[in-house]
């Protein structure tokens, strides 16, 4: 068990945690209690929780599963439940889910009345490794990724490993897109201890948690707001949320995770090409990306789409689309610009580096 402090607030990690949840339960003495989750959570994971809970009042409000549900229209039904059952500033909000759970019943806890309280309980490995610390809080809008949000703590943030086993293998790959983005940020022995992975199997969960988190807490405990060092979290998402919104209606979608690794193998390559991160590292990169992910071809028609996607990115001044790149693992910059060609190669080299190993 570990328990990291961010802020106001700690993260417990591990699956002996229960008793402090419950202890923060009895402490915050919720006038009602309210767990959110979605289609998925409420028949893998409500039933521990509320086992473990031991607390027979409480309420339940499901919401259907996936990102396209990540939108004002949900918020508005998740606020007309908590009206109907008569919540006020008292009550508790426990999120049990992933990422899309975790923002926006966050968000929702916090506009609702001004705010009650709310405690994150991510349940994939992208809401434990990423999604569910640092406060930010968020619906897409408009076909922009987290376009509507803000930034607020919770109460505490309680990470059960044991989720994970509830997940398929598509979404823990999905979330190790962030571990690998952590590594890379921020802990380079890390870095090279994951690089010649191939598969997720055997992994030790809470170690590898425990350790990716400590990157995001360093980055979020300096810069709470995203003002400055906060961007570098952002790294390989300006191309991984264009992506993630182009296919997001599409036949196929993309996960959360899959947009971002594919972001992280052409960030990378700009990184080569604005700041003179090695080709090696590069390729070390999409050979992993590669070896864990399926390719996705990303067609040049794509390309203006994509464009004007990322020119609705929060990083973005004076009109340049600006990026968090890599100058070497461990060694980040921030709110630098690439234009319309530089972006091109990057998915270029994405698209052509892939078939060539995948052929």
């Amino acid at each position: 068990m570990h328990t990291l402090r961010l802020n106001d607030y700690p993260i417990h990690i591990g699956s002996g945690q229960w008793p402090q949840l419950r202890a923060l339960v009895e402490a915050l003495d919720p006038s009602r209690l309210l767990v959110l989750c979605d289609a998925h959570t409420r028949i893998y994971c409500l039933p521990r929780l509320q086992e473990e809970l031991e607390v027979p009042e409480h309420q339940v409000v499901t919401i259907p599963a996936g990102e396209r549900h990540k939108t004002l229209d949900s918020c508005r039904y998740i606020w007309e439940r908590m009206m109907q059952l008569k919540l006020d500033r008292r009550a508790l909000m426990l999120n049990l889910g992933g990422g899309v759970v975790g923002d926006m019943g966050g968000l929702c806890a916090c506009l609702f009345k001004r705010g009650l309280p709310f405690v994150q309980l991510p349940t994939s490995l992208l809401a434990q490794v990423d999604a569910s610390v640092g406060g930010k809080l968020a619906i897409d809008f408009a076909s922009v990724k987290n376009s509507i949000g803000l930034f607020a703590n919770p109460e505490a943030v309680f990470i059960f490993p044991g989720f994970l086993a509830t997940l398929p293998e598509r979404e823990l790959r999905s979330g190790f897109a962030e571990v690998i983005k952590h590594a890379l940020l921020g802990d380079p022995g890390h870095w090279a201890e994951l690089k010649g992975l191939n598969s997720l199997s055997g992994l030790d969960w809470p170690a590898l948690l425990v350790r990716s988190l400590r990157v995001k807490q360093r980055i979020v405990e300096e810069d709470p707001r995203e003002a400055g060092p906060r961007k570098l979290l952002n790294f390989g998402h300006t191309v991984g949320h264009a992506l993630e919104s182009a296919f997001l209606l599409s036949e196929s979608p993309l996960t959360h995770g899959e947009a971002v690794a594919i972001g992280l193998v052409c960030e990378c390559y700009l990184s080569h090409l604005k700041v003179g991160l090695s080709l090696e590292v590069v390729q070390e990169v999409a050979g992993l990306v590669r070896s864990l992910y399926p390719h996705r071809n990303i067609s040049n028609h794509l390309l203006p789409q994509l464009l004007e996607l990322m020119q609705n990115d929060k990083k973005n001044e004076g009109g340049e689309i600006r990026f968090s790149l890599l100058q070497a693992p461990g060694q980040g910059r921030y709110d630098l610009p690439c234009d319309r060609d530089e972006i091109a190669d990057s998915l270029g080299f994405y698209n052509s580096h892939s078939l060539s190993l995948f052929s």
